[in-house]
């Protein structure tokens, strides 16, 4: 028995050290491939020497005697902070994550490759003009200079991401470049998932004017009504496309594209130097997108020719995609122009490589693509194409689920172009002077469409940059509902002039602004969208605004951190106007009396969702449960696709505009619900849940104990273990409806969970410029060992800054570390 135990003490020591050995090798590693700040660098392909300074927030501030040489210092130090991020965008874009990733992926690279993003990505690099051209291939040369340096040096393969997953680095290319700005366009539009669930939702109701309380158009004049839904197919047994089937589960391994409700948004005002308390133009901008850990924006400055300018950029693009230079500075945020159209393609029954055309039947475009995967065969798809455009998949977005026997779908897009110049644009925009060079270069863009704000010393201005689709006004569905490809009414006619896109240049106000709201009024087919994203945020931003005479950088900032939710105090006193102050107080213990607190909590509160109050976790449950009740018995499993509160909808049915009221009956039920009654059983079931999940003491409840702001490593997120190294949780404000906007995730354990925010803020002052801020939500560094990987997203949680300055002395004189790139 003794010599056992000794054998099993050797056996066990002999594990630790080895387990030891094994952590002390691979933190080695992983530290190799921290990169180095500090040093001095010989380097082929630069004109003259680069200095990369690092301030001590490690923003690069990129000195270079040259242009070509400032976007070869941007690729080198994206590619020292953001390689894997960069890898795995370009691998996206390419569908090629199977390679790595195995059988995961297929669905997404499928998708990837019938869309063809890469394909037409290479084909628009020589679309570009000669100095997107010129900073195309510097910044290239760049991420090769650092991967060549890391294969020399064995720097620990430049992330630690790289050892899990081993993959050759293949040398950047300009078409990934444009490739990841496809990408972009990809993650920010939604229209298709729109189109798709309009109509779902259509072939599900009964009644189809109930479509218009579900799915609202945003007030206003001049939206048009939509069309019999058989009148789009007819001869169809609409009874052949299911009604009530539950959508295919999402893809939770790097998806192909955003839930709905989680596409693009964002927030921008300017205000001209007579709004302003200074006499000097302001700009506050804040792009919403998917939390991620890294966060996809990487703050970097940048000396061109044409001057300095700083901001926000993305690893991967050669371009400052918000922020400033000494004379002008831009904003970004999601127009939601409908650039995207769905077509039913009818298959020729005799001929399955045909389909119909308004001439008659045409065969389809065909590639083969081989989709190879880790360990497993590869597999071999078809990629087919139409007049219109590419034929989807239908296990993707539901498709299927529309597509009638004998047809396919396939998709028009504006990122569908060859020749898309985009790139050309943003790199324009960097050295624009004014507002006028800056929305003359912009009409290069194509997509992702945007709303471009603007200002310069004197005029503020915003302007829709992207193509807009040309549609014949005798559209059978006007573009919000799939249409027969066939019809020559419903096929693009190319796109509008530059000249149509909305611009607002120098308003007698003094400001402009946009938090996706409906920007503008016009009849179809110039309509630019029925679907926008936001009917909410706008009217808090038009009360900020309009209650002060002049603005200052610190009432932009108060703005953009603003947690007042118009939609809460809109929806409360309708909701709850037959529930309040009702009845006598009931026992302790019993449904009602927990029902009496919380509507006395709510009473008092003034729609601040604050993280520390226990009021908007409340409001939140209850409308939550409120709408699944309202549309559950009416939509079946298509109820699910409503993941997120829709005010205007919940407004319409405790108005009772048209008749809306009736969705608070419960169709299967004998006697007649009244909405106060569907009102009372929902905020049961609201304080039922918050009881099981958060506690029974309804004033100790906490907003950001549900609100939980999750920077999710895009790969290693779900990893034990690893989740708790590379994920980054914290407790905030804010909401659906708040400017200071964190979107919820609306399904799963964690359904308020703010998954979708403003990733980057940034407020420019151009009477005082070293006084501009920003601020992103995680770090510089995609590296989980570095000190740099979350330090932003502190001050990012508690709504604070990091100085916005072109002042080289300032940045030098707080530098952690200063690069050189020599010539050899």
């Amino acid at each position: 028995m003794a010599r056992l135990f000794r054998w099993l003490l050797r056996l066990t020591t002999a594990l630790l050290i080895l387990s030891l050995l094994g952590f002390v090798l691979v933190r080695h590693l992983a530290l190799r491939s921290l990169p180095e700040y500090d040093k001095t660098r010989a380097v082929a392909g630069i004109t003259a020497d680069i200095e990369i300074i690092r301030d001590n927030n490690a923003v690069p501030h990129i000195m270079a005697l040259s242009d070509r040489d400032a976007f070869f210092g941007l690729g080198y130090v994206h590619a020292q902070d953001r390689l894997w991020q960069m890898m795995l965008m370009r691998r996206t874009a390419q569908g090629r994550l199977s390679e790595i990733f195995g059988q995961r992926t297929v669905r997404t690279d499928t998708l990837l490759r019938r869309l063809d993003l890469y394909p037409l990505a290479v084909s628009s690099v020589q679309h570009q003009d000669p100095r997107t051209l010129d900073a195309l291939e510097a910044y290239s040369a760049g991420v090769n200079a650092r991967i060549q340096e890391i294969n020399t040096d064995a720097l620990g393969r430049g992330a630690p991401e790289f050892f899990l997953f081993d993959s050759a680095m293949a040398p950047w290319q300009p078409a990934d470049s444009i490739a990841i700005v496809k990408l972009m366009a990809l993650q920010l539009t939604g229209h298709l998932r729109e189109e798709v669930l309009r109509f779902r939702t259509a072939l599900t109701l009964d009644d189809e004017r109930r479509l218009s309380d579900i799915l609202p158009d945003i007030p206003g004049d001049g939206v048009a009504a939509l069309p019999d839904v058989a009148s789009l197919l007819p001869g169809v047994d609409l009874d052949t496309i299911p009604r009530y089937a539950a959508s295919e589960a999402e893809d939770s391994f790097l998806p192909p594209s955003p839930r709905r409700g989680l596409s693009g948004a964002s927030n921008a005002w300017a205000a001209a130097p007579g709004r302003s308390a200074s006499r000097g133009s302001l700009l506050a901008n804040d792009p919403h997108l998917g939390l991620t850990a890294p966060a996809i924006w990487y703050l970097a400055r940048m000396e061109l020719q044409s001057g300095g300018v700083i901001g926000g950029s993305i690893p991967g693009i050669p371009a400052i995609m918000v922020g400033r230079s000494e004379k002008l500075g831009w904003g970004l945020t999601s127009s939601y122009l409908d650039d995207q159209d769905l077509f039913f393609e009818e298959v020729n029954p005799d001929d399955p490589e045909q389909y119909r055309t308004p001439t008659g039947w045409k065969r389809f475009q065909t590639r083969k693509s081989i989709i190879d995967i880790d360990d497993a065969q590869p597999i071999t798809i078809t990629l087919r194409f139409t007049e219109n455009g590419p034929v989807l998949p239908g296990s993707q977005f539901d498709i299927d689920k529309i597509t009638p026997p004998g047809h396919v779908v396939s998709l028009g897009w504006t990122a569908l172009s060859g020749e898309d110049t985009s790139m050309s644009a943003a790199v324009g925009l960097m050295m624009a002077s004014d507002v006028p060079e800056a929305i003359e270069t912009s009409r290069n863009f194509v997509a992702p469409s945007q709303n471009l704000t603007l200002v310069d010393a004197d005029t503020v201005a915003m302007k829709l940059v992207g193509h807009m689709p040309k549609r014949d006004p005798n559209h059978q569905s006007l573009g919000r509902m799939p249409a027969p490809g066939w019809v020559a009414q419903n096929r693009w006619q190319g796109v509008l002039p530059y000249s149509s896109n909305p611009a607002f240049i120098a308003p007698e106000g003094g400001i402009v602004g946009n938090t996706n709201n409906k920007v503008i009024d016009r009849p179809f087919p110039n309509h630019v969208s029925f679907d926008w994203g936001d009917s909410q945020r706008v009217q808090r931003w038009r009360t900020l605004m309009q209650g002060r005479k002049v603005h200052t950088r610190d009432s932009f900032i108060e703005g953009q951190l603003d947690t007042v939710s118009t939609a809460a105090r809109t929806l409360l006193p309708l909701i709850g106007r037959d529930l309040w102050y009702t009845g006598e107080s009931a026992p302790e213990g019993t449904p009602e009396r927990r029902r009496q607190q919380a509507l006395a909590l709510l009473a008092d509160w003034n729609g601040e969702m604050n993280e520390h109050m226990p009021e908007p976790l409340l409001y939140s449950a209850w409308l939550r449960f409120l709408q699944q009740r309202l549309i559950r018995d009416d939509l079946g499993p298509l109820a699910e696709e409503y993941t997120h509160i829709e005010p205007l909808f919940i407004e319409r049915v405790f108005r009772n505009v048209d008749g809306a009221a009736g969705w608070c009956d419960i169709i299967r039920s004998a006697r007649i619900e009244s909405c106060s009654d569907i009102s009372r059983l929902a905020l049961d079931d609201a304080l039922v849940w918050i009881d099981e999940t958060y506690g029974t003491q309804l004033e100790s409840l906490r907003w950001g104990d549900a609100h939980v702001a999750i920077h999710k490593h895009t790969v290693l997120g779900d990893t034990p273990i690893l989740r708790s190294i590379v994920n980054i949780r914290q407790n905030t404000s804010g909401g659906d409806f708040t400017l200071l906007r964190g979107r919820t995730a609306g399904t799963g354990p964690e359904p308020f969970s703010n998954v979708h925010s403003a990733a980057y803020r940034g407020v420019y002052d151009f009477a005082d410029p070293d006084s501009s801020v920003f601020i992103t939500s995680t770090g510089q560094s995609g590296h989980p060992l570095s000190r740099h990987y979350d330090d932003l997203g502190q001050l990012w949680r508690r709504g604070e800054y990091i100085p916005m300055s072109l002042d080289i002395d300032l940045a030098r004189a707080a530098a952690t570390g200063i690069t050189r790139l020599v010539k050899p």
